[in-house]
């Protein structure tokens, strides 16, 4: 129906698939490279879970690119996890968290809490152990059918549990994350489960719209009666609890983070944009939560203040990248922070016009022409 559409102003056939597809996308990311140079940065976005992960894997050692769906969120996330830590008084490696939702929302999110803890000192093997998923098929188990490649990593020994209530009651996590887009995933039960294991039980309801979200954030700092850790990924209104208490509900919004990546990855001409680079990202963003944020429970700082966290962000990455032999550009900054600021702009302006205009004596006088 659509393409009969006369408004339509796309072309008028179906969606090019398979190899014509590829195709095409390698035609695209080298145009743009040839024209643009290798420092160009290509932002994917809203690609289906079948491209997502495939097209990263390919792309991502030959062209400056990242998938916003898959490494955006995940920094994202990461960051609202770390500045729980600091609530908590705990590190990455001492939790265990379930994920509803098995897409790559769910599997970045979930490579990166794996670096994070690696980065804590756990070994690889053991920090997989500490993270479950589950998808419309039930818990992801070993042996399970048809499990993909991501899937796969993520399997455990354990019998096979189809709803999400048996398996947060079974497992016993210190974290859930929602990513699957289902309203209500998270039940009273599962939130009075959360808080009868854990004195701060983390719940991220992290799916959106709002109508789409697990749980809202008064559900759950209602029944867990404050001590619930929320993040979500739709805006929540400030709750007030019974005792008077007023919770802030932080947005794990990705607008925390690409910008800053963007900056400043061109910032300073990085080839290849590594998963090193969102954990930096990440931990950046955490340590810009401040204590009065975390009482008043925001895991994020303001949006209001996205163009700061943003400078912020591409100084850490710059930082990181000179340290790390990842730059390209030479000689090396010696004020990053200024550096950085020089290559932003303001659309303020103190005055765009003169404050007032004197017009000639002359000019204001009413003056009469024959016709």
């Amino acid at each position: 129906v659509l393409l009969q559409d006369p408004l339509y102003i796309g072309l008028r056939h179906k969606r090019v698939r398979g190899r014509a597809y590829d195709d095409l996308l390698d035609e695209f990311m080298k145009a743009v490279s040839d024209r643009y140079g290798m420092d160009c940065l290509i932002q994917f976005e809203d690609f289906a879970n079948v491209n997502a992960f495939r097209l990263l894997s390919k792309y991502r050692n030959k062209y400056c690119m990242f998938n916003d769906d898959i490494q955006g969120t995940a920094a994202v996330a990461v960051a609202g996890l770390l500045a729980a830590l600091r609530i908590t008084k705990s590190k990455m490696c001492d939790h265990t968290i379930v994920f509803q939702g098995a897409g790559e929302a769910a599997m970045g999110i979930a490579e990166l809490i794996t670096m994070a803890m690696e980065k804590e000192g756990l070994a690889k093997e053991e920090c997989l152990k500490k993270i479950w998923m589950v998808d419309s098929k039930g818990l992801i188990v070993k042996g399970r059918d048809s499990l993909t490649h991501e899937k796969e990593r993520f399997a455990h020994e354990h019998p096979q549990m189809r709803k999400l209530e048996d398996v947060v009651h079974e497992l016993k996590p210190t974290a859930i994350i929602g990513v699957a887009a289902i309203a209500g995933a998270f039940t009273e039960q599962i939130i009075a489960d959360m808080a009868s294991f854990n004195e701060r039980p983390i719940i991220f309801a992290l799916s959106n719209p709002t109508s789409k979200a697990e749980c809202t954030a008064e559900q759950c700092y209602t029944i867990t009666q404050g001590r619930g850790i929320f993040a979500s990924g739709s805006p929540f209104d400030p709750i007030t609890l019974s005792d008077g208490r007023t919770f802030y509900p932080g947005q794990g919004n990705n607008a925390y983070i690409f910008p800053g990546v963007g900056l400043g990855v061109i910032a300073c001409a990085v080839p290849h944009i590594t998963e090193e680079i969102f954990l930096t990202s990440a931990e950046a963003l955490a340590d810009l939560v401040t204590e009065k944020d975390l009482a008043e429970g925001r895991l994020y700082p303001p949006l209001s203040s996205i163009r700061e966290v943003s400078l912020k962000l591409a100084v850490k990455i710059i930082e990181y990248a000179y340290k790390h032999n990842m730059a390209t550009l030479y000689p090396e900054p010696s004020d990053k922070k200024a550096y950085v600021h020089s290559l932003t702009y303001s659309t303020d302006y103190d005055e765009f016009a003169v404050a007032s205009y004197s017009w000639p004596e002359d000019s204001m006088t009413m003056q009469s022409c024959k016709l």
